[in-house]
């Protein structure tokens, strides 16, 4: 459900103007439960500071319960045992974070990067490959040997 909701706001967002980009985005959001848009905003808080503070990263995805599960009390969540995939990788990420009442506004923000999680842990921790699409479809009109 949320990343349907996610992916109708993006799509809002492509069609529109800035500003009226911004509204049905916000629209989209207010569909979410509480708890659902809190960890939302987190987590694209956590995944855009890891791009912008480290250099080389570039984040596509993060599950918040890899190896522990969030803690949500209010507008406030913790986050301990979380991952974050860059360039194919995964790796460990815990954050705290609280937003304004609504869920809609981060109010304070921070996150600790781990290590790089071995690949023979993603499966027990839900962590998948990043997937190629791209080469997949290539290979699959590809002549006959």
């Amino acid at each position: 459900m949320k990343t349907i909701a996610c992916a109708l706001a993006a799509a809002t967002m492509m069609s529109a103007g800035p500003v009226h980009a911004a509204k049905a985005q916000i629209a989209q959001m207010l569909k979410l439960s509480s708890e659902t848009r809190i960890e939302q905003r987190c987590d694209a808080r956590a995944m855009g500071a890891v791009q912008r503070e480290h250099k080389g990263f570039e984040p596509d995805e993060f599950v918040a319960y890899a190896f522990t599960d969030p803690i949500l009390r209010g507008s406030k969540i913790t986050a301990p045992g979380g991952a974050i995939r860059s360039n194919g990788k995964w790796y460990r990420l815990s954050y705290t974070c609280k937003t304004n009442a609504d869920g809609l506004d981060v109010v304070t923000f921070a996150y600790q990067l781990g290590g790089e999680v071995p690949r023979r842990e993603w499966d027990a921790h839900y962590l998948v490959p990043k997937s190629n699409k791209r080469a997949r479809a290539r290979s699959a009109w590809a002549p006959a040997p």
